[in-house]
């Protein structure tokens, strides 16, 4: 199941699922530990005796963000309880701490008593041996905690009471109503939310082990009117940095950890707010919508995490929430055309540090700068092989160089220049063939073969072309010399191998074969995108004209969802076998890249109209939230794989930003 509103500060990541269940929750590190491993926190509502869990499939929903903040605005009704609610979310910008505001309008003419339960299914460090979950009564409040990890759950009602604090915020007693902590996953257990559903938790104040707990917070509403509840979840290593975190609440109120949150993502938003040309209003709100979905993919670190959405470890047994190179590259490139200088910087610091000794970027990262999992193998046919994948290398030292041409960074980049960009040019200087020039055999950016790829290549060139820039601008004219001539040699023998003429087009990839000669992987890639994008041949050269015609034809899913799939039979969430219709699932990525090739060959404003075009595709096949998936169902246009997904958004960005620089070079 997507996640369709993802909410985060760069420490403290919460996803919630088309159910408007949490489902994840992330912390210290985006992507870095899962304390919900994407099990549900359930939320559930009783009144009249009548009880209903949000899965209920009875419920109404709409679940959006704010105008240009992220800060959420769900509605949600059921036909049995006869209740409206409107609830805020937010992850504070500043605290590691969640808040919702419940609004509970009652439609009918009669006082009504509304309990709200809030259950928490907490696997603390991703697993749930030796947790424990208490009652402590100071506070009126529920913690949960294993060695360095604590949560503390509390809830706000209207009324201040006699035992509330003096410093309690006027108005408002702070402290759950009912609470129950007990075992989960054992002796045919399921969980304290069992419990709520007479209205009613046992008040059981303490459980260890596998443990789970609810809370309750009661609210009485009269006729015809609204009242407000609030929840909080605040996260810390001590019990007193989360109980500190509670305090605040309870002094400020929780209204104001919400309205100073959405103040805040306004105010970012604003201060590189770009002029939208002729752009249609659903393209410009899910470019800012992208912005924000992407900070909230981003951990504090630098680490660019590629996707959140756990649901993904229940076919393969793990997650997309590593840092790719190549990913996290692209989307520092998207968010420094955009002007967020801020948070591509440690990004760059990141890959300094995890970069080996040799100079080679390896398959994915933890977000704490440890080596990720990898299905890449270190030996093939009896000798060592490197498990790389170069682009990721090139990609970073190539974003690094663009990067530096828009802030003149100097004193940022003194540092970076021997221990990053000379180390991983060497690198790329030396990995290649002796007698061709072309890279040696990596992994290609969907991780799947291995050969000489060209998109690899044209990264490589691109990597070393950036390179050779830094050399010259530091004035060491040999090393630029050095890696200047290693990518003219490269691009010749692209065009010389790489291009078919018999085909009118380049391919994919190509491995040579132990007497010389070469063989082809034939198959239609829209990553071949990736010869002109990142410079090697002008996006007008014939040859690629050639290609990206063909790609266009080729790879366009022919169905009334419509958009471009990542190459011919492509295999993964594969929904259908009628190939000459549907090539592959449409992709984000791949339809954006189409609409990046027409903005670059755009010679009027009126040659990009093929460009809004695509970009309305993506609004139409996004999630109602504005989320973007990495791939959608090729008839039902249903999200497929992870959701969302940092490259596709990313990808969005670095197209409209490009969109609106050729409109104002353009003058007709």
């Amino acid at each position: 199941m997507p996640r369709d509103l993802p909410l985060g500060n760069g420490s403290l990541l919460v996803n919630f699922d088309a159910s408007y269940q949490l489902r994840d929750l992330y912390w210290p590190h985006v992507g870095l530990e899962n304390h919900s491993n994407g099990h549900v926190f359930r939320f559930g509502v009783w009144v009249d005796g009548r009880f209903r869990w949000l899965d209920d499939p009875g419920w109404s929903r709409r679940l959006r963000y704010a105008d240009e903040t992220l800060v959420t605005e769900v509605e949600l009704s059921h036909p049995d309880l006869d209740l409206e609610l409107r609830c805020r979310d937010a992850v504070d910008f500043h605290q590691n701490l969640y808040l919702r505001q419940i609004d509970v309008r009652n439609p009918t003419d009669r006082h009504r008593e509304v309990r709200f339960f809030f259950h928490h299914d907490l696997y603390i460090s991703s697993h749930e041996v030796g947790d424990t979950a208490y009652y402590e009564p100071e506070r009126r409040a529920v913690y949960h905690y294993k060695g360095p990890r604590w949560f503390l759950i509390n809830t706000a009602t209207p009324g201040k009471q006699p035992e509330d604090a003096t410093d309690t915020v006027e108005g408002w007693h702070i402290g759950v109503h009912q609470w129950a902590c007990g075992h989960k996953g054992v002796n045919s257990l399921q969980g304290t939310w069992k419990d709520a559903e007479d209205g009613l938790l046992s008040g059981n104040p303490i459980a260890q082990g596998s443990v789970d707990s609810t809370v309750a917070a009661h609210l009485t509403v009269p006729p015809q009117m609204t009242q407000t509840t609030y929840y909080w979840l605040a996260a810390g290593s001590t019990f007193e940095e989360v109980t500190r975190l509670n305090r605040s609440v309870r002094q400020r109120g929780p209204w104001h950890f919400i309205n100073r949150t959405a103040a805040y993502w306004h105010l970012w938003l604003d201060t590189h707010r770009p002029d939208f040309a002729d752009l249609p209003s659903d393209v410009s709100r899910i470019y800012l919508l992208s912005l924000l979905i992407l900070r909230t993919q981003i951990d504090n670190g630098g680490a660019i995490l590629a996707a959140n959405d756990s649901d993904i470890a229940s076919t393969v047994r793990d997650t997309y929430s590593y840092m790719w190179p190549r990913d996290g590259a692209l989307t520092a490139h998207a968010l420094d055309l955009a002007g967020y200088l801020d948070l591509t910087r440690p990004f760059y610091r990141f890959c300094r540090e995890v970069l080996s000794k040799e100079g080679f970027l390896l398959h994915k990262y933890n977000p704490d700068q440890t080596l990720a999992s990898s299905w890449h193998p270190w030996i093939r046919d009896g000798r060592k092989e490197l498990p790389i994948q170069e682009d990721e290398t090139a990609l970073v030292i190539w974003a690094l160089w663009l990067h530096f041409q828009k802030w003149k960074d100097i004193e940022y980049i003194k540092p970076l220049y021997r221990a990053l960009i000379i180390r991983a040019a060497d690198f790329m200087a030396s990995y290649c063939d002796p007698k061709t020039g072309l890279p040696q055999p990596s992994y290609d950016l969907w991780e799947e073969r291995r050969g000489v790829l060209a998109f690899t290549t044209a990264t490589v060139w691109a990597g070393l072309t950036a390179a050779a820039r830094f050399a010259t601008a530091f004035g060491e004219t040999a090393c630029a010399e050095e890696y200047s001539a290693a990518a003219a040699r490269m691009k010749q023998s692209v065009g010389a191998v790489l291009y078919r003429p018999e085909l009118k087009r380049f391919v994919r990839m190509a491995n040579q074969r132990s007497d010389g000669s070469w063989e082809f992987d034939e198959k239609l890639d829209a990553s071949l995108f990736g010869l002109w994008y990142f410079g090697m041949f002008p996006p007008d050269d014939p040859r690629i004209t050639e290609t990206m015609t063909a790609l266009q034809e080729g790879l366009r899913v022919k169905t009334s969802v419509g958009g471009i799939a990542r190459y011919e039979n492509d295999y993964y969430h594969q929904q259908s076998q009628d190939l000459a219709n549907v090539p592959g699932n449409p992709w984000f990525i791949c339809t954006l890249w189409l609409a990046q090739w027409a903005i670059a060959t755009a010679r009027t404003k009126a040659d990009l109209k093929p460009a809004v075009a695509l970009f309305e595709w993506c609004v139409h096949h996004g999630l109602p939230s504005g989320v973007l998936a990495e791939q959608v169902h090729p008839y039902t246009h249903a999200p497929l794989s992870v959701s969302p997904l940092t490259w596709s958004h990313a990808t969005f960005v670095m197209a409209v930003q490009e969109y609106l620089a050729q409109w104002r070079a353009l003058r007709t």
